[in-house]
């Protein structure tokens, strides 16, 4: 079935936004006070720290309320109250500030997207020529998670590097784990198992639409003439 071109355009637009949602959606599931303590606890945050369990999961879930929902003071105590010892110096708080614009930054694009989207699926109707173009853009994120996933996995410490340099200015982002609280509170150990976990929640998500929206793109079969005629005897 031949698209308009006004259609063709939309399908692009459906494309386009598809990962960036489905990478958003994968990203809310790990952005929780309940994913990062199990991780933290894996990673041994406790005896990098010093702190108590408790305090752990006191510190950051006070860090995770000001990176979600501010204000971006990130002034954590050990012991929770507003006169206590600050957790984060000013560098490391610093570096938070700017962790959150990054997030704020990306929300807003995967916002836009989740819009686009819906537009176009409710202009479309839910036609299957929207369905196809869903489909299409998971796919293009499947191939793109398999790359990037195996660079993590063969180079993660380069790409986590490369990921602080292009968001971040130099030197805005090195502290010594030996002092500093922000990298003992995530290790290494928690960053590179989250990254994992982030990669095959969104392996999952993409494979899921590009199956489904494949299967709802799909034209329905074509009854033949020959088929469809009935012979009299």
């Amino acid at each position: 079935m031949k698209i308009s071109p006004s259609e063709r355009a939309a399908a692009v637009v459906a494309a386009v936004a598809t990962p960036f949602v489905i990478v958003a959606i994968a990203v809310l599931l790990f952005l929780n006070p309940i994913w990062v303590s199990f991780d933290q606890d894996r990673s041994d945050v406790t005896g990098l720290t010093g702190y108590t369990p408790t305090q752990v999961h006191q510190i950051t879930g006070s860090i995770l309320s000001d990176l979600v929902f501010g204000p971006p003071n990130f002034e954590a105590t050990v012991d929770g109250t507003p006169n206590g010892a600050r957790v984060l110096d000013q560098g490391e708080r610093t570096h938070m500030a700017d962790v959150r614009k990054v997030l704020l930054g990306l929300g807003l694009v995967a916002l836009v997207a989740a819009v686009l989207l819906a537009v176009v699926a409710v202009l479309g109707r839910g036609r299957r020529w929207f369905w196809r173009a869903t489909a299409t853009g998971a796919r293009v994120l499947v191939v793109g998670v398999v790359v990037v996933g195996l660079a993590f996995a063969v180079f993660f410490e380069q790409a986590f590097e490369l990921f602080h340099e292009i968001f971040f200015a130099p030197g805005t982002y090195m502290f010594d784990v030996r002092t500093e609280k922000l990298v003992q509170l995530f290790p290494d150990q928690f960053w590179s198992e989250t990254s994992v976990a982030l990669a095959g929640a969104v392996l999952v998500l993409a494979v899921l639409v590009a199956v489904f929206g494949a299967r709802l793109g799909r034209e329905p079969a074509q009854v033949t003439v020959a088929a469809a005629t009935v012979w009299a005897p």
